[in-house]
């Protein structure tokens, strides 16, 4: 029933006077002025009819009509019009308008548009019932139809095992095939407990129990036949699991875990319990040879001398063996690119992410950062582990440490450049000794004292550079332990000093010592220490020999202590040397002598300096000359 509605003009005296017409009638009116007063209004309260003016100022009738049908199309809107508004009336009725009425509103012709509007409405409001009914009847025609299917379908599946049951009945009376490949004790029984059929399983372990009772294999079973699985199955109607203890052919007791099923004939009645049995000796025996095999598969991946690491597709470690874990610790759950290179993003020509895309196995040569920070060269393989659908689900991952082949190789290729060096020194020096050996032939043929003396110097000189050379090669060739000492620092610098001080003087250097007093001791070899600072000395009187660009030069060999280190350095005015040549200084054949020197000094005295715990650094200027310093740590009672 409609009782209320919205009446819309911009004329006060026609909306009073209509508004009192309407409410005569036994609505609840509702005015409006405007047509946006009116959309106001009409939102506030929701009238199922609106009366409206077309003409009006602002928001026009045609479009407080578009508004209205826009937000509720069931609503009724009844249009006024003036005698010229014809063809906007005819417009109003293409917008779904539900009446127009001319001016001057008469009661007669409102009340047959009110009418015309009630009864649309009345009417859509049973078409919305009838079509609410029609759906919950046709719901519930479907719902019953369902069921009917649904019980038909069971029915039919019902009818279809039972017929199955008895052909499977019919199976085992002639010794049913499948069940004999099962390595448990099956039987069949029918509803008085008789064995129908067995398994070969059952007949070789238990016996030929068919036509028996079912109760008659177990142990004790004769003092309590109504005890028995099946027999409580067919009592119950449910299955049953228990531990029994069965009695074999050989007169052993033999612990099985039983297990029963009832099965249902079309009437719902057990027809038959299907008994099947596991063997617990057997099952421990394989659960036993389970255990040995994951053990020793376990031992096998954690005893393998390669780092193993099994990877998921995204890339985190699902396990890994004890090599594994000691290089790179516990990382199983992160990333591997994360515990092995200490990277945040996958590596470039990752194996692993290759063989998830392409299924095959991979090799890759890299470097790995062990927990400890170092590094090690490895070789990687890796290999697909696949699922029953033959997809990639994970990869295994193996690397083995090749640190050792590729130190191996690099230092055969240090061997093969130390013999071509080697080569090229010693025919140089020995070109230079036949020189200096002619001179000394020379001067004793001619009596010629002065060519003499001077080729014997280049003797002496030339077979010192051969000595140095054989000593650098022994020392870097030889591997031996260290002879460690208890040495007091002023004594060993002294004996340093005393040792390359003379052939500084000899060539015009000044050799100066700056020596702190109050040294202390240090633990070490002398015969490598010694060595390798007169090295040092050495090549500082060199450099100065070198420089011809200064008239006077000087070696400073200097000591002393900073914190528990003891700081010794060589510094000389010589030529100096630019940053390339500092960057390769320590460097194995490289020397900064040209063909003079084998490129072994200095790498000997860091390898000197690195076997005492020490360090060592050096500071040049081209033509301004180089200081090298030398950290050695002090001995706790120094």
């Amino acid at each position: 029933m409609v009782d209320s509605l919205l009446l819309v003009d911009d004329e006060d005296g026609i909306r009073r006077v209509v508004a009192i017409t309407l409410a005569d009638m036994g609505y609840e009116v509702f005015t409006a002025a405007s047509g946006e007063e009116a959309m106001r209004v009409f939102r506030e309260h929701h009238p199922p009819i609106v009366i409206t003016d077309i003409r009006m100022p602002g928001m026009s009738g045609i479009d407080l009509l578009r508004a209205v049908k826009l937000e509720s199309p069931d609503t009724e809107v009844i249009m006024i019009t003036g005698h010229g508004d014809l063809d906007v009336a005819i417009e109003s009725l293409k917008l779904s308008a539900a009446d127009f009425i001319n001016k001057p509103v008469s009661p007669e012709v409102l009340e047959i548009a009110l009418r015309r509007a009630t009864e649309r409405i009345e009417m859509r409001a049973k078409m919305r019932e009838y079509t609410e009914n029609l759906e919950r009847l046709v719901q519930e025609q479907a719902s019953r139809i369902v069921d009917y299917e649904r019980q038909k379908a069971a029915g039919q599946v019902m009818e279809g095992l039972t017929q199955a049951l008895q052909g499977l009945s019919r199976d085992f009376a002639g010794d049913i095939r499948f069940f004999n490949d099962l390595p448990s004790f099956v039987s069949l029984h029918d509803r008085h407990g008789t064995v129908l059929s067995v398994n070969r399983y059952y007949k070789d372990r238990l016996g030929d129990k068919v036509g028996l009772g079912s109760w008659e294999v177990y142990k004790n079973g004769t003092d309590a036949p109504d005890g028995s699985p099946v027999a409580r199955t067919l009592a119950t109607g449910q299955s049953q699991h228990s531990r029994e203890v069965v009695v074999c052919v050989n007169g052993n007791d033999h612990p099985v875990m039983v297990h029963t099923v009832p099965i249902r004939g079309a009437n719902g009645e057990v027809e038959l319990v299907l008994e099947i049995s596991g063997d617990v000796g057997e099952v421990r025996r394989l659960q036993d040879e389970l255990r040995n095999t994951q053990q020793l598969y376990r031992q096998l991946f954690d005893e393998t001398p390669c780092a193993i690491a099994l990877v998921n597709p995204d890339l985190t470690i699902a396990a890994a063996n004890r090599r594994f874990r000691k290089e790179f610790g516990e990382h199983e759950g992160a990333l591997c690119h994360r515990a092995c290179h200490g990277r945040n993003d996958p590596c470039p020509e990752c194996p692993a992410l290759l063989t998830f895309k392409d299924g095959q196995s991979h090799r890759l040569e890299t470097q790995f950062l062990t927990c400890g920070g170092g590094r090690i060269n490895a070789l990687v393989w890796t290999a697909p582990i696949r699922d029953a659908q033959d997809r990639v689900v994970q990869v295994l991952e193996l690397a083995a440490d090749i640190t050792e082949v590729r130190r191996l190789q690099e230092h055969l290729t240090s061997l093969g450049m130390l013999i071509a060096s080697l080569s090229h020194g010693i025919k140089g020096l020995l070109t230079a000794l036949d020189g200096a050996m002619y001179k000394v032939n020379s001067g004793l043929a001619k009596g010629d004292q002065t060519r003499l003396t001077e080729g014997w110097e280049s003797v002496t000189q030339l077979v010192g550079r051969i000595k140095g050379m054989v000593m650098d090669i022994l020392f870097w060739a030889r591997k031996r332990d260290m002879n460690i000492q208890d040495l007091d620092v002023a004594e060993l610098l002294g004996g340093v000093a005393d040792s390359a001080g003379p052939k500084a003087e000899k060539l015009g250097v000044s050799f100066v010592r700056e020596f702190q007093s109050g040294l202390g001791r240090l633990v070490g070899d002398p015969s490598v220490l010694a060595p390798a600072l007169v090295n040092l000395l050495e090549n500082a009187v060199d450099a100065c020999v070198q420089d011809t660009a200064k008239k006077e030069h000087r070696v400073v060999f200097r000591a002393y202590r900073k914190d528990e280190d003891l700081v010794v350095e060589v510094e000389d005015n010589g030529i100096g040397m630019d940053r390339e040549t500092l960057e390769k200084l320590f460097s194995v054949f490289f020397s900064t002598k040209g063909s003079k020197g084998t490129g072994l000094g200095l790498f000997i005295v860091r390898k000197a300096v690195d076997q005492h715990g020490g360090d060592i650094e050096a500071d040049s200027e081209q033509g301004k000359g180089s200081i090298f310093r030398v950290f050695l740590p002090l001995s706790e009672c120094a």
